[in-house]
């Protein structure tokens, strides 16, 4: 089962140096959850990002309960056999990985990769899942300074507290980056304290 790939920064105050539209979508404040399907098989594993995971699970185990089944209509459809779908795991009170076990949790779909194709480009991905409780696209254009700074103000129109990961299809690779609202990051500061190592893996 494919891990998600870690997703980079743009550092703030530098030039983006893409020259296409990128599609922008909200980036949740959760856990990413990974989860196997088959057209043989169905739905039949479940991972974190680094490992297994069951419904016994404490803290996670109900993402294992909350897979909209209807996707496998989607993939059918499409004719593909074997494909990994990437979600987040999140509640109200999530917050860098944490969850308060006592909240109501939602699974939403970030990402989807075909055996064999490679993850789904953003485009597409909208066109065929946008029924569905996906990540919010939340802009289709160039990126510049003017629009780094409304993520990082928290001012961009339409999203949650973490910020935004950017999208886009570059000879046929799946690119990504992620923008942070700086009073996400600064709340992150003051959960880790003076844990540089957690604040860098978590950031």
């Amino acid at each position: 089962m494919k891990t998600y790939p870690s997703i980079p920064k743009i550092p703030a105050r530098k030039s983006v140096s893409v020259d296409q539209p990128v599609y922008v979508f909200d980036k949740l404040d959760g856990s990413n959850i990974r989860v196997e399907w088959s057209k043989k098989k169905g739905f039949r594993k479940f991972g974190t990002r680094k490992r297994l995971l069951d419904p016994n699970d404490e803290m996670l185990g109900k993402a294992c309960t909350l897979v909209d089944e209807n996707l496998a209509d989607v993939f059918i459809k499409q004719q593909w056999q074997d494909v990994t779908a990437y979600f987040e795991y999140h509640g109200v009170n999530s917050f860098a990985g944490r969850h308060n076990p006592n909240d109501e949790h939602r699974l939403t779909l970030i990402d989807v990769n075909v055996y064999k194709r490679g993850f789904v480009p953003p485009k597409e991905f909208y066109k065929l899942f946008r029924g569905f409780d996906i990540a919010t696209l939340l802009y289709h254009g160039i990126i510049d300074q003017p629009f780094i700074d409304e993520v990082e103000n928290g001012e961009l129109n339409g999203m949650t507290f973490e910020g935004v990961v950017c999208k886009y299809s570059q000879k046929k690779v799946h690119k990504m980056f992620k923008l942070k609202n700086r009073a996400w990051l600064k709340k992150l500061r003051e959960f880790c304290g003076e844990d540089q190592e957690m604040f860098n893996r978590l950031s």
